[in-house]
């Protein structure tokens, strides 16, 4: 079927395109640029539209005869959601509201959406399951639980069938070296630290060494973007099999340590991570770790690539590759 991919030339976006396509399906790519990238526009139509302006897209969707919709699109730095909320609450909220009006428009009743681990707020429990409590502490996970009870009514009042996928830690790289992580600012761990291993950039910081945890560095669990990617085929393939609307965890069920991504780091590069020791940031909680058993056992899909050696390794191929370019 033909599938719309909102946001589907940024990081987790792009490799579910590639992976739409491997499985079949034709991509359709909206992307607006803020933070996109156009060589990873490589597989299906570009629509370069902004969800802020959408008078054209239940035209488009009726005319393309659109099955299903798979919503990257948002604003989703953390940090910046404290510091501009007004960004987050439009973009991840109103913009989304805007796309639901143009789903429900053109009749078009499946929607996979990008949620976050960040609706749960600081964990009571790990590994952290589907029924854990949701109590956001930051706008960035308040707008994506607010999209997600969007989502439940919209679904009791129109009839839009829903997926939920609630990430925990995306990271590494497409094996085929096609794709990669390439964000601005870069925020996430694994790139900052085979980019400090390529002297591509200041040493890493670690942000607390005195958590209660085996090393004393905060624990999270990393999943191959290609395992999400993946999941979010099968998420398109349950719901056009007619599955119930529902919110799933995306993870391992392990967890690494800040030190341990250093060190497995430093082995696949064979060089030093240079690094700085500093204090714990604010609401970081020791340890990020999913309990996805539900998405194992409603999509029959389990993470094949995301133990961290091959994480960090296909991170460590694609940048060694851009950078030598």
């Amino acid at each position: 079927m033909k599938v719309l991919v909102t946001g589907g030339a940024g990081y987790i976006g792009s490799h579910t395109a590639k992976a739409l396509a491997k499985a079949g399906h034709e991509p359709l790519v909206l992307d607006n640029f803020s933070s996109g990238h156009r060589w990873a526009v490589k597989w299906g139509k570009l629509l370069e539209w902004d969800l802020a302006a959408t008078q054209m897209l239940p035209q488009f969707l009726e005319n393309e005869r659109v099955g299903a919709v798979l919503h990257f699109a948002a604003s989703l730095l953390v940090g910046e959601s404290v510091r501009n909320p007004r960004k987050y609450y439009w973009n991840n909220i109103v913009n989304t509201l805007n796309l639901l009006d143009a789903l429900q428009t053109a009749d078009v009743q499946r929607i996979v959406f990008s949620s976050s681990a960040a609706v749960y707020g600081d964990p009571k429990q790990v590994p952290i399951p589907e029924s854990h409590s949701k109590e956001p502490v930051n706008p960035y996970g308040e707008t994506k639980l607010a999209m997600e009870r969007a989502l439940q009514w919209y679904g009791n009042a129109y009839g839009i069938k829903w997926v939920a996928l609630r990430y925990f830690n995306a990271a590494g790289a497409d094996p085929d070296g096609d794709l990669g992580e390439c964000h601005d600012p870069e925020t996430h761990l694994i790139p900052l630290v085979v980019q400090a291993a390529l002297g591509k950039r200041p040493p890493v910081e670690i942000y607390g060494t005195d958590y209660p945890t085996p090393d004393g560095t905060a624990i999270r669990d990393y999943i191959h973007v290609t395992d999400l990617a993946d999941a979010h085929v099968r998420a398109l393939d349950y719901l056009v099999q007619g599955g119930e609307s529902r919110a799933l965890n995306l993870g391992t069920g392990q967890g690494n340590s800040v030190r341990e991504v250093i060190n497995v780091a430093a082995k696949i590069s064979s060089r030093g991570v240079p690094f700085r020791e500093g204090p714990r940031r604010a609401g970081d909680p020791p340890v990020l770790v999913a309990d996805a058993s539900l998405a194992g056992r409603t999509l029959g899909w389990k993470p094949e690539r995301s133990d961290v050696e091959t994480i960090i390794r296909s991170a460590w191929n694609w940048h060694a590759k851009i950078h030598k370019s």
